[in-house]
């Protein structure tokens, strides 16, 4: 809790896979923005692992999580694409982008683009770093409207040269495991350094590209990776800006829900628009700044008024 602020986690029970609450939740997405499914152009599932079956030592990709999705949904419409998105943890915010564009381009009207993971399911137990990890699942319908708002900039970029392994797959620290199970591992310090370093340069970035004030943004959403880390990384943000951070500034669902990779933006999101966070709300015509990092090394942002 000291070093990452979390103080519980969620995990799937047994019987449960990430298609199978990938489909929970865009089924509540589909209900909430009512919805006909069957009017839907894209499916985009943002996921890295697969469905890995309690015990199981391999992933399940065949068919796709998306496919999956859209089978358990009984969409008849065969015009409606259902793709699989692994981008590490920024893979939510990534889906979102890309249906925007789609629908910028007259490619589509409504997108339903979900983030989900059980990390629980690739985590060495026997790594200390495995107690940041948790399963998540959140989704959103992005749609065509003629109000003014939406996504006003976004910036993304993937760095590889030097960082791309900095998440990995490795063994067990506990060396009487079997040699050929690799487990999801993590070079932290290089993490932390690379975010800090990178993160707010691209969420300056951005919000110089959307034109709005860094003083009329009401909510940072940031990728629950670690508080402490994320902290540090808003602190630098404001910091290039000359200032420092409004309190409030940063609604955080780590202490409860861990790291979810994917699906911690959406499912923070969620949370906040219900009136779950205590102290924080959302109004029409907030400004929200979404930022996130993650295995590849990839870093993305993105503007959106409500």
């Amino acid at each position: 809790m000291e070093i990452t602020g979390i103080q519980e986690r969620r995990y799937v029970t047994d019987d449960l896979n990430t298609s199978d609450i990938a489909f929970q939740a865009a089924k509540k997405a589909i209900e909430n923005a009512k919805v006909d499914p069957e009017t839907l152009d894209y499916i985009i599932f943002a996921h890295n692992f697969g469905n890995v079956k309690k015990g199981a030592i391999q992933t399940d990709l065949v068919p796709s999580l998306a496919t999956r999705v859209k089978y358990d949904l009984r969409i008849k419409n065969p015009k409606c694409v259902a793709y699989d998105m692994l981008f590490g943890c920024p893979g939510w915010v990534e889906g979102v982008i890309q249906a925007q564009a789609f629908i910028r381009a007259g490619m589509a009207k409504k997108c339903l683009v979900i983030g989900a993971e059980t990390l629980s399911r690739v985590v060495d137990m026997h790594d200390r770093d495995s107690m940041i990890y948790s399963d998540g699942a959140g989704a959103t319908i992005i749609e065509k409207v003629e109000e003014e708002g939406g996504i006003l900039a976004h910036e993304t970029a993937t760095f590889s040269y030097d960082e791309a392994y900095y998440l990995f797959f490795g063994n067990s620290f506990n060396k009487s495991h079997c040699k050929d199970v690799r487990y999801l591992k993590m070079q932290g310090r290089k993490i932390y350094e690379f975010a800090l370093s990178n993160v707010p340069k691209a969420m300056k970035e951005c919000l110089d590209n959307s034109g709005v004030a860094i003083g009329d943004i009401k909510k940072i959403l940031i990728h629950q990776a670690n508080e402490k880390m994320d902290e540090a990384i808003i602190q630098r943000f404001y910091k290039l800006y000359g200032q420092t951070p409004p309190e409030m500034i940063m609604p955080m669902s780590i202490h409860k829900l861990g790291n979810s990779s994917v699906a911690t933006i959406p499912t923070l999101y969620d949370s906040l628009v219900r009136g779950e966070i205590e102290n924080q709300s959302l109004n029409k015509g907030d400004v929200i700044l979404f930022a996130s990092v993650g295995a590849g090394m990839n870093v993305n942002a993105m503007v959106y008024r409500m």
